[in-house]
């Protein structure tokens, strides 16, 4: 009887079913996936907000930018006008503003009327 009852004791212990997986890493992930991605998502409102009011703190000097750009811009074509009349100071402030890498020239000037200067180049070169 004892063999019968070995035997009982073997066959109970391996037809008991295993217990079930335990699901307290994937609920322990899952919570920490979503911890991350509220705080991530706090931290990037709270970031737009600031930028927010960087950008209206800027409004002004960005306006008065342009304010100034504007005058700057009227001087030198008045200053481009005065060395288009011939006056020799502003003709030197207008060089030197060209020298400074400013890019701006007087007035444009209509293209019907090219000035002299291209006409003498262009009769200036012979012909091949």
């Amino acid at each position: 009887m004892e063999s019968n009852l070995d035997n009982q004791s073997e066959e109970q212990t391996v037809i008991q079913p295993a217990p079930p997986p335990s699901n307290l890493p994937l609920i322990i992930t899952l919570v920490a996936l979503i911890t991350y991605f509220g705080f991530q998502t706090v931290s990037l409102l709270a970031e737009r907000g600031n930028l927010g009011q960087v950008k209206a703190s800027q409004e002004a000097g960005l306006q008065e930018a342009q304010r100034i750009q504007a005058q700057f811009r009227t001087i030198v074509a008045k200053t481009g006008e005065l060395a288009d009349k011939g006056h020799a100071g502003a003709k030197m402030v207008m060089e030197g503003l060209q020298r400074q890498g400013m890019g701006m020239a007087g007035p444009a000037k209509s293209p019907e009327k090219p000035s002299e200067k291209v006409i003498d180049k262009i009769e200036a070169k012979p012909g091949k």
